[in-house]
C-alpha cells in the first residue's frame, strides 16, 4: 500500500531527531568527592589546591577549588573560634592538661569562598580508571577508582596529573552541603591514619602515622570545636624551641569553618614556642604554626570516615640566612579508615 505524504513526514521528522546522549558512568557509581592535591619539587614553587568534585552522566565534571601557592603566600587568618573553658585552659603551665584558649588559626582565605575560578572539564572511566581533562592547556588527571567493601564510598588513588605529583581523594552521592558535627566525628569508632606527601623547609617529604581521633575532647559550648594538648613529642618541638627547653607538648585543635559544606581546620603548634628567647612565655602562638584546611569524607549514609586536606603554612619570620620561603610548610594529606 502507498504510504499517504502525512506518513511520510511523520517518519522523516522521526530520521532528523538527535540521538539521545549515552551516559557517562561516574566514577564508581558516586557524584560527589574532595580532592586535596599538591605540586612538590624542589625549589620554591610549589603549591596545594584542596577542591569538591562534582561528576554528571554528561561527562562534565566541576571543580570548586582552593589554591594556595609559594609564589603568592596567605598569611595565617583567624577563625573566630575560641575553645571554650570545658575543653581549654587560660592558665600557661607545664604540667597542664588542656590546650589554651587560643583563637584557631587557618590558612588564609579558607574562610571565604573558594579563590580559585570554577572549573568544568571532561572525565571519562576506563578500566577502573578516572581521566580527567581541564579547560588548562596541558593539564590532565588520572586516578584508580578503589570502591569500598560497603560499596558506600570510593576511593580515588593518584596514578598522574600534569601538574600534581600527589593527591587523595573520596567521593559518595551524599550532597557536598551536608557534613557530621564535632560530636559525631569525636565518637567515630573506626582507626584513623595519616597519609602525607609535602615539602618542608625545602626538603621533600613522604609519610604515614596514626590519627587518634579518641584522644580529642569535645567542647561543651563551642561544639563545633575539638582540642587535643598531645603531652609530648620526642624531638619533633626541638628544632624551633629555645635550647633547655623540657616541654614537647603539642596543642591541637580542630574547628569546623563552615556549616554549610564539609569544611574544618586542623591548628597544631608547640607549647615551647611560646616562651622567648628572653625567657618571656606568652599564651598564644603567632609564628609558624600548622594550619591545615581540611573537607570531610562522608559516605552514601552520611557516616564520617575522616578528611582530605592540604597543609598551607607559610612562614612569616625572617631568617638569619635564606630567605622566608626557606621556612615554609606544604603538603597534601588524608586522614581515613579506608586506605
Amino acid at each position: 500500500m502507498r504510504k499517504t505524504p502525512v506518513v511520510l513526514l511523520v517518519l522523516s521528522l522521526f530520521t532528523l531527531l538527535p540521538t539521545p546522549a549515552h551516559a557517562v558512568d561516574l566514577p564508581g557509581g558516586k557524584a560527589n568527592f574532595v580532592v586535596s592535591r599538591g605540586s612538590f619539587k624542589a625549589g620554591k614553587t610549589n603549591w596545594v589546591r584542596l577542591s569538591d568534585y562534582t561528576f554528571s552522566t554528561d561527562g562534565k565534571v566541576r571543580a570548586r577549588t582552593y589554591l594556595w601557592q609559594q609564589s603568592t603566600p596567605a598569611a595565617r587568618a583567624g577563625t573566630g573560634v575560641k575553645p571554650d573553658p570545658s575543653c581549654s585552659t587560660s592558665v600557661v603551665s607545664p604540667g597542664a592538661t588542656e590546650v589554651r584558649d587560643c583563637e584557631v588559626r587557618t590558612a588564609g582565605g579558607f574562610a571565604g569562598a573558594p579563590n580559585e575560578e570554577p572549573r568544568t572539564g571532561n572525565y571519562r572511566v576506563t578500566d577502573g580508571v578516572l581521566h580527567i581533562t581541564w579547560p588548562v592547556p596541558g593539564w590532565n588527571e588520572e586516578w584508580a577508582i578503589v570502591v569500598s567493601p560497603d560499596t558506600k564510598l570510593v576511593r580515588l588513588d593518584f596514578r598522574s596529573n600534569a601538574l600534581a605529583t600527589a593527591g587523595y581523594g573520596y567521593g559518595s552521592n551524599t550532597p557536598l552541603t551536608t557534613r557530621r558535627q564535632m560530636s559525631s566525628v569525636e565518637a567515630f569508632p573506626g582507626t584513623l591514619r595519616l597519609t602525607y606527601k609535602g615539602w618542608d623547609h625545602g626538603k621533600l617529604t613522604d609519610d604515614s602515622g596514626g590519627f587518634d581521633i579518641a584522644k580529642y575532647g569535645a567542647c561543651t559550648t563551642t561544639t563545633w570545636c575539638l582540642t587535643y594538648l598531645q603531652p609530648e613529642s620526642g624531638t619533633s618541638c626541638k628544632g624551633g624551641c629555645n635550647p633547655g627547653t623540657t616541654d614537647t607538648s603539642i596543642q591541637n585543635y580542630i574547628v569546623r569553618v563552615s556549616n554549610n559544606d564539609r569544611r574544618d581546620t586542623h591548628w597544631q603548634w608547640c607549647s615551647c614556642l611560646t616562651i622567648s628567647k628572653q625567657g618571656v612565655q606568652s599564651k598564644c602562638y603567632q609564628g609558624n604554626s600548622h594550619v591545615k584546611p581540611m573537607l570531610q569524607i562522608l559516605d552514601d549514609d552520611g557516616q564520617f570516615h575522616g578528611w582530605v586536606g592540604v597543609e598551607a603554612s607559610f612562614n612569616n619570620v625572617k631568617p638569619e640566612v635564606g630567605d622566608l620561603r626557606d621556612g615554609d610548610m606544604l603538603s597534601a594529606f588524608r586522614v581515613s579508615d579506608f586506605r
